[in-house]
């Protein structure tokens, strides 16, 4: 007879918990992601969140791409880190502070030399400006390449429309579009 408590039942509960637990323990615990992601368009400061290695292997590099529409992109440097951009050429010109037209920027950005352990988080931080190529309710994904000792995670992947972004593997971190509110001041 198995009892609520005794032996035979603590060992059935554990032979069903067990390999759910060692199953998901094999999946990345998190995905590289972005605090607080919703903004209006305007100024916003985006850190992104490496919590985890590849594999286990220290983290030494993180290149974010920056999305067509986001522009005045500026990195904040990192002690201990290189920091590197890459400047081209938009698709369109946009409006910045000012009235001010944009039509070349920021469109890439690269850590390296850094080493974050595998368990250790840290963030990296972009101050960007989010034009109104967007409207409320879009997404606008940055793609992020996280570079390790041993290996590497591309955090490319885009929901498909209607799709939810937690069934993909390797989500890139994304800001959901806020719609305008009139008391909102930009700053810069």
């Amino acid at each position: 007879m198995m009892t609520r408590f005794g032996p035979a039942w603590c060992a059935l509960r554990l032979s069903i918990v067990m390999p759910l637990l060692v199953a998901g323990s094999l999946e990345p615990q998190a995905h590289v992601t972005i605090d607080n992601a919703q903004s209006q368009r305007g100024s916003f400061k985006a850190r992104f969140n490496v919590t985890h290695g590849c594999d286990g292997s220290p983290t030494n590099e993180v290149r974010i791409t920056i999305p067509e529409g986001v522009i005045g992109v500026k990195p904040m440097p990192k002690p201990g880190w290189s920091l590197a951009t890459t400047r081209g050429q938009y698709a369109k010109s946009y409006d910045y502070f000012h009235g001010k037209q944009v039509a070349e920027g920021v469109t890439s950005v690269r850590w390296s030399g850094g080493k974050l352990l595998n368990e250790h988080v840290d963030e990296f931080v972009l101050s960007i400006y989010v034009t109104d190529a967007f409207k409320p309710g879009d997404i606008v994904h940055f793609p992020v390449e996280q570079i390790c000792d041993a290996g590497k995670l591309l955090w490319v992947e885009k929901p498909a429309a209607g799709q939810d972004a937690h069934t993909l593997k390797a989500p890139a971190p994304g800001i959901k579009i806020l719609p305008a509110n009139d008391d909102r001041k930009s700053s810069h």
